[in-house]
């Protein structure tokens, strides 16, 4: 299993996207102070995993993205591949070449990724355990390093010597399962106090336990009779479904009938209002031929006042004249 090749695109001073091909032998980056010889150590460092910032010598996460300068804009991601020649089959995959990929944007989100395939970072963790090329693997030595590796404490020069052993991945499974008996004894514990607290409870509940028996019992019988009720009101409701049907045939006969003597007294009931309608008209001439001899009547009685003034002066006439 060898390095083959380191891809970065907006990390740290590396704004273009730049691909180092690694193989076969030693390959060096040299270059002066300040061209970014540091950096690339750092991507590597950042793409297995680490979150230590100080580290990667910024002071957030966020300064390991491109900030730009005067002539070019901020980048908005920084993203780091490298893909390691897996042919002897070290790392537990079933690939022959692995890719292990990180992104981070600046609103700090941030995804990790196995041949393409999106992962966490434990799944990262525990891929390059024992193989020395973790982010704390003695594969990356940087600067001064060394210096704090031989005037360190004994525990932390003893890390690097476990992952040189191979049994960083044993201490950490070790730490794990330690860490689930630790857990489980709690929960043993927490067992322990839910059942005597659960004895305390046995003899009230077996008396709930009874009346939820009889209860159950009792429901049952309801259930029966609750039915039995059903089939009752059932055939109850059927004979008055007959009945009712009976008075509906007799009724809807009845309505026939009703029906042909309402046409037969709307019929009547017509040539009745045409017969008043003719003795309002007839009435209405009368009152008409009533008035005139009315009119008439006046006049003629008028006439015969005169005629008798008239014959009254003619008589008292005749008698001045005798």
């Amino acid at each position: 299993m060898y390095l083959k090749s380191i891809e970065i695109q907006g990390f740290k001073s590396f704004a273009n996207k730049l691909v180092f091909e690694f193989h076969n032998g030693i390959t060096g980056i040299v270059g002066p102070n300040g061209s970014g010889k540091s950096n690339v150590a750092d991507a590597v460092r950042w793409v297995l995993g680490e979150q230590r910032i100080k580290q990667l010598r910024g002071a957030s996460m966020q300064d390991v993205i491109f900030a730009g300068t005067e002539m070019r804009k901020p980048q908005g991601f920084a993203y780091v591949a490298i893909t390691l020649d897996n042919s002897d089959h070290q790392l537990a995959i079933d690939y022959d070449q692995v890719t292990v990929s990180r992104r981070l944007y600046r609103s700090g989100e941030s995804e990790y990724m196995i041949n393409g395939s999106a992962c966490r970072l434990k799944d990262i963790n525990e891929l390059f355990y024992d193989t020395g090329i973790g982010k704390e693997g003695y594969s990356i030595i940087g600067q001064g390093q060394i210096d704090r590796i031989l005037s360190g404490k004994p525990e932390e020069r003893r890390e690097l010597f476990d992952e040189a052993a191979g049994i960083v991945k044993f201490k950490r499974r070790k730490a794990i399962a330690q860490k689930k008996l630790e857990d489980e004894q709690a929960n043993l514990v927490r067992v322990s106090d839910i059942l005597s607290e659960l004895e305390k409870q046995v003899g009230p509940l077996e008396r709930q336990s009874r009346a939820a028996r009889e209860y159950l019992q009792l429901k049952d019988s309801l259930k029966i009779c609750d039915a039995n009720l059903f089939l009752m009101e059932t055939e109850g409701t059927g004979r008055q479904l007959e009945e009712v049907e009976k008075r509906h045939q007799v009724l809807s006969g009845d309505m026939e009938d009703t029906g042909r003597e309402s046409e037969r007294l709307k019929a009547g009931y017509e040539e009745l209002e045409q017969t008043l309608a003719d003795l309002e008209r007839r009435m209405a001439a009368d009152r008409d031929e009533l008035s005139q001899g009315t009119v008439l009547k006046g006049n003629l009685e008028g006439q015969i006042n005169v005629l008798k003034e008239q014959i009254h002066t003619e008589e008292m006439n005749q008698e001045h004249l005798e």
